[in-house]
Order: structure tokens, then sequence, then C-alpha cells
């Protein structure tokens, strides 16, 4: 099996960034004719016990999730890279391994990003005066 072509996460910090920003960003490994789509989702409530259909699998969903603006391939639930209304980012990378895959169909890392993002807050920590 040939190795996935590299690609890279970046972040930048002030004061590298400007105006006290943080830049995150991330290059993809993904076919050059393949549609990425860069699309922005609402936090919502969901049902007790209801699913999401993700790219292959159903899984049970959370009871809230927060708002996310992601860029994925146009064919699959998941997500390349984004970014969640707290400010936190996330992004997939391929990782190579000598394991074989799972002959079953399960969750794509990029399903894992998307659902990821969904449901962390920004963890913040308060200093002692």
């Amino acid at each position: 099996m040939a190795a996935a072509p590299p690609s890279y996460c970046f972040v930048a910090f002030p004061p590298r960034a400007k105006d006290g920003l943080v830049v995150f960003g991330k290059n993809s490994a993904r076919p050059r004719d393949e549609v990425q789509e860069v699309v922005y989702f609402s936090a919502a409530d969901h049902e007790q016990e209801s699913k999401v259909e993700c790219t292959y699998i159903s899984i049970d969903q959370v009871p809230r999730t927060h708002a996310i603006m992601i860029s994925r391939p146009a064919w699959l639930w998941g997500a390349e890279m984004g970014a969640n209304e707290h400010g936190v980012c996330i992004a997939n990378e391929a990782i190579n391994t000598r394991e074989p895959a799972a002959e079953i169909e399960a969750l794509l890392g990029m399903d894992l990003v998307r659902n990821r993002q969904g449901e962390l807050d920004l963890v913040s920590h308060k200093t002692r005066n």
C-alpha cells in the first residue's frame, strides 16, 4: 500500500500573528479534482436518544452541538478541518501504519474531526489574584 501524501497543519500565535489573533491552517492531500466545501452549521439541541448519520455509520447524538465552520470533501459527512464557536480548531491528519485496516464500516478520521468540533468547549484557566 502506498503511503498517503503529506498534509500539514500550522498555527501562529501572537506576537507572530497580528492583532492578538491566532491563525490556524491546513493543506489538503485530497485528490485535486475533489470538490471541497466550506460549510457552517448552527449550534443545535438534539432529542434524547437521537442518532447522527456519519459517512458510513450512525452514532449516538449528543444533547447539544456547538456552531461549527468546516472544510470538507463534498461527498462525506466529516471534515478536513474547522473551528467551533468557542475557537476550538481541529484538523484531520493522515497517519501511516503497518496494521491492516478492519474490513468493517466505521467512523472515518474526518468524521471524528467534525464530531469533536461540535462537542468541544474552549478550556480556560483562571489565575489567582
